[in-house]
């Protein structure tokens, strides 16, 4: 396959995982699983950047895209205006040569079997080369930071001194943090073994199990990780398993477990008399816990179980440490799933905040008198976060916060809300991340 049909089929696929989500409203994790399999390493890198980066920068894109198109492309050619915007990536964000980026996104349109529209395809991004409108100044703010308006408008009114800060973060690329397995390396082994592998990675004070790369690698390519000696997991998330189990922990649950990254790193810290229940709704992600427990050698009771319904699956024995890491917007993570952008709506939140609490009350009954349970979410918004606490506080005379950080060296990452901590996105290169500590007092 000479060189233009080789980068053209990859802007086509390309293509296709970003209409999937725009169009269709798929999730960008599922689609890729289904259209990079086929593709090398090499070719794997370039296909995710291309949809990674479109969607990112998709609300500036569309807006360029209007000025460059004469009307709205009709519905069933969405993978046209798709391909469009992936052609215009390249332009105005990549390193890949103008004419490369222009053949071979033309030749896309073919392969899409739009051949009529190859023509247009040209048009438009020479056009964009000859006119620089990437450069000119956005009109409005969903172009502008490349957020939908119900969020900007939401993160305005949550952190006014934040919101541009934050907005920014999540158009970043994300680095790739490590988390060291303590019952097989020390940190500073593992860096040590790292060696030539990434002479950039670092750690951050407070993050004794973390280590940060200088740029992401195939996780085969990690020493020891098909061993269980490292996993990847950004370093924010990180603080959940140490906070949790600062003070012991015997019965622990795990409650929305999957993929499982937090029950790994419970297990690694829990002492050898523990034991860890870990239960998720989604049949389909029971998988990913299953997997990450065989390669890091460790045991759980894992179950297919609803948090807000313990009756269908609870012993009647209390817990004395449950992690309840609730389902939310992910607006913490956008700048991993930029997807995250298109596919959430205003309308989802208030439905969000319903759960968490029901899954709040449901969890609460199941914790033992002097036990601890860590309420998490990698959401910015107040919504899920502090209203969700601070509401669960008022009704319950049982419950109080525990403020104390799992180590003082911390402190300087977290916002201090009225009730928990919050982790800013970008902040030191960590996701976002929402932390509430909750004690079961013995009245």
């Amino acid at each position: 396959m000479d060189e233009i049909k080789w980068g053209a089929r990859l802007r086509a696929q390309a293509a296709k995982a970003v209409d999937a989500v725009v169009a269709q409203g798929r999730s960008l994790d599922v689609v890729l699983g289904e259209l990079e399999q086929p593709l090398n390493a090499v070719d794997r890198r370039l296909f995710k950047m291309l949809c990674y980066g479109t969607l990112r920068h998709h609300f500036r894109l569309r807006a360029d895209l209007a000025k460059l198109l004469n009307r709205p492309l009709q519905a069933r050619a969405s993978v046209i205006e798709s391909l469009l915007a992936v052609g215009l990536f390249q332009l105005r964000d990549t390193r890949i040569p103008d004419h490369a980026a222009v053949s071979m996104t033309v030749e896309a349109a073919r392969l899409l079997r739009h051949p009529k529209y190859a023509g247009l395809v040209n048009a438009v991004l020479r056009n964009f080369l000859r006119k620089d409108i990437g450069l000119e100044e956005a009109d409005d703010e969903e172009s502008r930071f490349n957020h939908p308006a119900w969020f900007i408008d939401q993160l305005r009114e949550d952190w006014p001194d934040d919101w541009q800060q934050i907005l920014e973060a999540n158009n970043d690329r994300a680095p790739m943090w490590l988390r060291v397995n303590q019952k097989r390396a020390t940190t500073e082994d593992y860096m040590d073994r790292l060696g030539e592998a990434d002479n950039g990675h670092g750690v951050l004070p407070g993050f004794i199990h973390a280590i940060r790369l200088a740029k992401p690698v195939p996780v085969a390519e990690l020493p020891g990780f098909a061993e269980g000696d490292v996993s990847v997991q950004d370093a924010a998330a990180q603080i959940a398993a140490p906070w949790l189990l600062m003070h012991g922990g015997l019965r622990i649950l795990d409650a929305c477990a999957a993929p499982g990254g937090k029950t790994g790193h419970l297990l690694e810290l829990a002492s050898l008399d523990s034991s860890l229940t870990a239960i998720e709704l989604d049949t389909e992600r029971l998988a990913g816990i299953h997997e990450n427990l065989e390669r890091l050698v460790l045991n759980a009771t894992v179950l297919a179980a609803d948090a807000s319904k313990p009756k269908e699956w609870w012993d009647g024995k209390p817990f004395d440490r449950i992690l309840l890491d609730a389902p939310c917007s992910a607006s913490g993570v956008i700048r991993r799933h930029p997807d995250i952008k298109l596919l959430r709506r205003e309308s989802d939140i208030k439905a969000l905040a319903d759960r968490q609490t029901a899954m709040l009350e449901a969890l609460w009954l199941l914790l033992e008198p002097s036990g601890r349970l860590l309420y998490v979410t990698c959401s910015v918004l107040a919504a899920e976060n502090d209203a969700i606490i601070g509401d669960f506080l008022a009704r319950h005379s049982d419950a109080r916060e525990d403020r104390v950080l799992p180590n003082y060296n911390i402190r300087d990452l977290m916002v201090e809300k009225t009730c928990g901590f919050q982790v800013l996105p970008g902040n030191q290169g960590l996701d976002g991340f929402y932390f509430a500590c909750l004690e079961r007092t013995s009245q």
